[in-house]
C-alpha cells in the first residue's frame, strides 16, 4: 500500500518520467513527500527509494544533507532567524532571544503546541532587510520584537495562508515539462559517449601496458661486455736485447821476455 496519497503518487510518477534517469528525481520526490507530511517519514523514504531504484538508506543520506529536508517532525511553521554578520549588526541575536521567549522554545526545537519550530540560520540572502526572517522558506522581511509578535499572531489565526502555506509545500505550481529534447537523439548521444569512453579506457590500458613493458626492460641486468681483440699493428713489443762481443786486446809493444834466457 502506498504511503503517498493517490494524487501525490500520480505526481511522483510524472516527476520520475521527466528525467532520463529515475534517480535524478530523488530530491523532487523528497519535497513532494514532505509536502504531504511536513517531514520525511521512514515509510515515505522507502517508497521514494522504490520509485527511483535506490535504497532507503541512500534516500535518507541525501535528505540529511539538505537543510530544507527534515527527517524528524517539525511544526506547522518553521521560523528561521538569520544570525549572519549583517543581521547580527541589525539586532538578530536580540530578536532570536525574543522569539525563544515568545514561542516558549529554544532555537532548534518545536513549541509545546507543535505549531512552531524555531531555527537559527546562516545567511538567508535578504541582507537589505535585517534581521532577516523566513517562515516555511517564505520571506517575511526584517523583523523587530513587536512585528514578530504580530507575525506569530497572524500565523496562528491563518490570515497568512495565501502567502505562507504549511511546512513542506515548496511550490504550488505543478511541474509538467521535462527535458525538451528528442528521446532518440538522447539515446544516440549516450551510446556515442559510452563508445568514446570505452575507446579512451582501451587506449589508457594499452599505454599502461607499454609503460610496464618498458619498465621491465629497464630492470633487466646488462650483458657483460666482451674484451676487445688486441690490435697487432699498433701494439709495440719490448725492444730487442743486443749482446755486444768483447773488443780484441791490442798486442803489447813490449812483449814479455821469456824466462830462463840470457840476460
Amino acid at each position: 500500500m502506498s504511503h503517498l496519497s493517490a494524487d501525490l503518487l500520480s505526481q511522483a510518477k510524472d516527476l520520475v518520467a521527466l528525467y532520463p534517469e529515475p534517480r535524478s528525481a530523488l530530491i523532487p520526490l523528497c519535497h513532494l513527500a514532505q509536502q504531504q507530511d511536513g517531514w520525511l517519514r521512514p515509510e515515505a523514504m522507502s517508497e521514494i527509494a522504490d520509485l527511483v531504484g535506490v535504497t532507503a538508506a541512500e534516500v535518507r543520506g541525501t535528505a540529511t544533507f539538505y537543510d530544507m529536508l527534515h527527517t524528524e517532525p517539525v511544526g506547522t511553521y518553521v521560523v528561521s532567524v538569520c544570525t549572519n554578520i549583517a543581521c547580527l549588526l541589525g539586532g538578530a541575536l536580540e530578536l532570536l532571544e525574543h522569539a525563544e521567549s515568545s514561542l516558549g522554545v529554544r532555537a532548534g526545537g518545536t513549541s509545546p503546541d507543535g505549531v512552531f519550530t524555531l531555527e537559527e540560520s546562516e545567511c538567508l540572502a535578504d541582507c537589505d532587510r535585517t534581521p532577516c526572517v523566513q517562515v516555511n522558506h517564505r520571506y517575511v522581511g526584517g523583523q523587530t520584537a513587536e512585528s514578530f509578535d504580530r507575525l506569530v499572531a497572524d500565523l496562528r489565526s491563518g490570515s497568512l495562508g495565501e502567502t505562507v502555506p504549511p511546512h513542506g509545500t515548496l511550490i504550488r505550481v505543478r511541474r509538467s515539462v521535462g527535458l525538451e529534447a528528442d528521446k532518440e537523439a538522447i539515446v544516440s548521444e549516450r551510446a556515442a559517449m559510452a563508445g568514446a569512453q570505452a575507446e579512451r579506457a582501451k587506449a589508457a590500458d594499452a599505454a599502461k601496458a607499454a609503460d610496464g613493458a618498458k619498465a621491465g626492460d629497464a630492470a633487466k641486468p646488462a650483458a657483460p661486455a666482451k674484451p676487445a681483440a688486441p690490435d697487432t699493428a699498433t701494439v709495440a713489443g719490448p725492444p730487442p736485447t743486443t749482446i755486444s762481443a768483447p773488443a780484441p786486446t791490442p798486442p803489447s809493444p813490449n812483449p814479455p821476455k821469456p824466462s830462463g834466457g840470457p840476460a
